[in-house]
């Protein structure tokens, strides 16, 4: 079963053959099956490039002498 798309605006579940929402007669997004996958496959790239920054700065920055 797939997703249904959502309208950006106003958030209403739509059919998946409508192009228009049934509300509020804006557009849908083209692409709203993906929307999902695309979003978690950025916010993995987003938590590896932070991690590989941690690892940089954690070598980068001087120690304190004590």
């Amino acid at each position: 079963m797939s997703a249904q798309p959502t309208c950006l605006y106003c958030q209403h579940a739509n059919a998946i053959s409508q192009t228009e929402c049934r509300q509020c007669g804006m557009p849908l997004p083209a692409e709203a099956a993906l929307a999902g996958e695309r979003r978690l496959r950025r916010f993995t790239w987003f938590c590896v490039g932070l991690t590989i920054f941690c690892i940089v700065m954690f070598f980068w920055l001087p120690r304190s002498i004590a």
